[in-house]
Formats: structure tokens, sequence, C-alpha cells
């Protein structure tokens, strides 16, 4: 008969282990499970996933039903192998059931399915909702008695369980998401996806065509310069000013241009009626409230302004596209930069107006972006002097080697990132 009674116990304490085992399991799965992919199940109506969802809407009950559960099973448990050490081997027995029943649990019912739950969440947590959704039900009267002594005294320290956490989003974390997301979402997706994100971080004035590389027409001219500079233009709308940029009459569209030539009313009168006014933008805005803007506002172009209403640069639609999709180009092969010529030696000859921002885009450097725009305000603002020709300096860790200076700007430069250091941090 004790032989039976035995027996008994070693099955009732097995089964006590397993029971373990799932509760330390349905711990791991439910608190390790996707949130956002959980509530995508909950919109296409997965069954699991919304018996999942609301027993995570309280998560202190939930915690509340597990830890209940498997304390009772670890202490019947220990009970039982109590007993059966006693049996066994008498008041030694006591010592060797505790030991052996330690390992065990911490194998068999935390360890192990602490691990799998945690590798794969979703397996363990779906099922395990079956049965936890009912037992919710049966041991409530306990698990509110439980609960409201604990987060009372949580309350004490100045915490609200019942409050939940915030699990919205920053747009660093959304970043980290999409990069994370591996073979999910396409390598090409995941840029632009990042690059939305960045445009609230780059402003105007880092993607704009500088003010003396405008390709502008002083309406003052002579008539056949102007005509000839409407012919050959590559731009479909072009800026018109008298005399100085900062005087700046209108945009004229290449249609409209075309169209006064096809009535043979193309002079300067008629070109004057036929531009657009100007769109101004103020330096400094950020790209994504420019697009919104430029949506807002049914415009695909802009000057921008600085606080004393000077022109300094030009912005479109087209450019602030570029920063989330990549440059537009009519070719199938992406062509090189004109402002980076690769040489030989392994050194990159740049051209002075040349834009950071593309640079370390293109080559994946890291020049300073925080301060001027171009290599030659780096160079002179580094340098605090306008350099001469010849002048080799190391500049954010990149050797670089003047080479030209024209008109009191650098016009070309030598960078030899094969020697790249990164700079030591204070």
């Amino acid at each position: 008969m004790d032989d039976i009674s035995t027996s008994i116990l070693f099955l009732i304490l097995a089964l006590l282990i397993c029971c373990s085992a799932f509760f330390s399991s349905s711990e791991t799965g439910m608190m390790s499970l996707n949130r956002y992919r959980l509530r995508n199940l909950v919109n296409e109506k997965n069954r699991s996933a919304k018996r999942v969802d609301r027993l995570l809407q309280r998560p202190d009950r939930l915690i509340g039903l597990i830890l209940i559960g498997n304390n009772l099973v670890n202490i019947l448990a220990s009970a039982i192998a109590t007993v059966i050490g006693l049996r066994l081997y008498g008041d030694v027995g006591i010592a060797i059931a505790t030991f052996v029943l330690t390992f065990v649990i911490l194998i068999f019912a935390e360890v192990t399915p602490k691990t799998m739950a945690a590798v794969y969440p979703e397996r363990i947590a779906f099922p395990a909702s079956i049965i936890l959704r009912p037992l919710m039900v049966v041991l409530y009267p306990f698990i509110w008695l439980v609960n409201g002594i604990s987060n009372n005294i949580l309350k004490v320290f100045g915490y609200n369980p019942e409050a939940g956490s915030d699990s919205a989003l920053s747009s660093d974390e959304l970043r980290t998401v999409v990069n994370e997301a591996g073979a999910m979402i396409p390598q090409r997706h995941q840029d632009m996806l990042v690059s939305i994100l960045d445009l609230e971080k780059v402003t105007v004035d880092d993607i704009m065509v500088p003010r003396n590389e405008i390709a502008a027409i002083d309406i003052n001219d002579d008539w056949e310069q102007i005509s000839r500079q409407l012919i050959q233009s590559p731009h479909t709308k072009q800026l018109l000013f008298r005399d100085s940029i900062d005087d700046s009459v209108g945009f004229v569209h290449a249609r409209d241009a075309l169209r006064l030539m096809a009535r043979d009313q193309f002079d300067k009168n008629n070109l004057l009626r036929a531009t657009k006014d100007i769109y101004f933008i103020p330096e400094g805005t950020p790209l994504n409230v420019q697009l919104l803007k430029f949506q807002r506002n049914k415009r695909r172009i802009g000057l921008i302004v600085d606080e004393y209403g000077d022109i300094q640069g030009l912005v479109t639609l087209e450019d602030i596209l570029e920063e989330i999709v990549g440059d537009f180009t009519t070719t199938i092969t992406p062509q090189p930069s004109d402002e980076i010529h690769p040489q030989i030696d392994g050194s990159y000859l740049l051209n002075g107006n040349a834009n950071i921002r593309d640079i370390n885009k293109e080559m994946g450097w890291h020049l300073p972006t925080n301060g001027p725009k171009t290599i030659n305000g780096l160079i002179v603002e580094y340098l605090e002097d306008i350099p001469d020709a010849n002048i080799s300096l190391r500049l954010a860790g990149y050797p670089m080697e003047i080479l030209e200076i024209e008109n009191n700007t650098v016009r070309q430069v030598r960078v030899i990132p094969n020697l790249y250091q990164k700079p030591k941090s204070d």
C-alpha cells in the first residue's frame, strides 16, 4: 500500500512540476509578446490574439493570477517532495528532497520553459490564454484581494498600476523598429521610411540651391540673351530678376514662354505678365513642415529668405522628395556625382561647393553637418580664415589637401578617407 501511495505522490509531483512550468512559461510568453504585432492580429479578428489582448489590458491581474497559481503549485510540490523524502530516506530525505526538488524546478519549471517562451512567445501565450482566461474568472476574488493589497502598497510609493504604460513610440524608437525589421521590410523601403522620419531633423537650408548657383535671368539683359537662356535652360521654371537676385520678379514656366512664342507675342512685357508670384520660405524650416506647406499652398518651388528678407537659396518639391526616395534619374544605372571625383590612389577630389550632407550620404562619411553646409564653408570655419592653395589639414579625422582657391573660396579639395581616424571624444 505504501508503494502504491508513493507512486501516486510521484505522479502528483510530476503533474505539479508541469503546472509550474506552464505558469512560468505563460508569464514570460505574455510579457514577451510584440504588442504591435498583437494589435495587428486583433485588427485581423484573430480569436487567440483577442483573448490574449483582453488578458493584457490589466497586466496586474494577469501577473497576480500567474503568480498565485505558480506559488501554489510550487508549495504543494515542496510539501509532497518532503513527504516522499521522509518515506524513502527518513529525516535525511528532507534535505535530499529539498535539493533535488530545487534543481528539478529550476531546470524543468523555470529556466527551460521561460527560455522557450521568450524565444517563441506566441506559441506559448496563445494556447496558454485558453486556460488562463477561465482561471481568471474562477480565482477572481482571490486575485482581487491580492491585487488590491499590492496596488495600495505601490500607490504609497507613487505608482499607479491601473494607469497602464505608455506604449506610444517616439520617432527615434520607430526608427529603431524600422531598422530592425530585417527581411520583413525590403531594404529600399526601410531607407525610405527612415528618410521620412529624418525630415524633421533636416531644414530647407540643408538641401537648398545656394543663391550664387540659382539659374536665373536678369530681365534687364539684352532680349536676345534672355531668349537664349530661356531656350537653353534645363529647368521648367525660370526665375526672373532685375539687376540683383534680391529684386526677383517671379517665376516663368517654360510652357508659358513657348505659348508666347507660338502666338508671336514673345517680348519682355508679355514675359513679365506671364510670371507667377514668388513663394517665400523662412530659413530653418524643417522639411516635414515645408512639405506640408507646399501641399497646402499648392506650390512646387520657393525662395528661402533670412530674417532680413535677403534671398539665401531656392528649394523645390522635388528636392524634398529626393530626400525620401533618393535622387531621380532618367537612366537605369545611377550616375556618379559631379562633385565627387574618385582617383586611382584611393583619394577623392571634391568641389568646394559640394553639399556636406550629400557627400556623407553618398560616401558613407561622417563630416560634421551641424554648421556650414558646404566643404568650402566647413574648411573656412575650421581655419577661421580663407586659406591658400596647397595647404593640408585634418578635419573631423579626414586628411584634406586644398588644391584650388578662386574668388576667396575653396574650389577643389582632395580627401584621403583611407587615412581617416575617428576623433577622440572629450
